[in-house]
C-alpha cells in the first residue's frame, strides 16, 4: 500500500509532499540526504507533518498531485485537522 506524507521544516518554515511505497525507508531516504539535489537535502530540521497511509498507488499519486497543485501551507494544516477534507480527496481520487 502507498502513502502520501507531508514533511515540515520548521528552519525554512516549508513543507514537502510526497508519496511512497514505503514510507521508513523514504524518510529515511530524506534524513540521510541520500539524493543530495533533493529539496529536503537543504535542511535537516524535516519532521513528519501529516500521513495518508493505505492508498493505492495511483490513487496516492493523484492525491500528492492535487495537494500540490494547491500550493498553500493553509489548505495542508486544514487537511490535517478536517478529517471531512482527507475523506473527501481520497474519495476524489478513488
Amino acid at each position: 500500500m502507498a502513502h502520501v506524507y507531508i514533511l515540515y521544516s520548521e528552519n525554512l518554515n516549508k513543507y514537502y509532499i510526497g508519496s511512497c511505497l514505503n514510507l521508513q525507508e523514504r524518510l529515511e531516504n530524506h534524513k540521510s540526504k541520500k539524493f543530495p539535489n533533493c529539496f529536503t537535502s537543504k535542511d535537516n530540521s524535516w519532521s513528519l507533518f501529516f500521513e495518508i497511509p493505505n492508498l493505492e498507488y495511483k490513487q496516492a499519486r493523484n492525491i500528492e498531485r492535487h495537494i500540490k497543485s494547491m500550493k498553500s501551507s493553509r489548505y495542508i494544516k486544514n487537511l490535517a485537522n478536517y478529517s471531512e477534507m482527507l475523506e473527501k480527496l481520497k474519495a476524489k481520487y478513488s
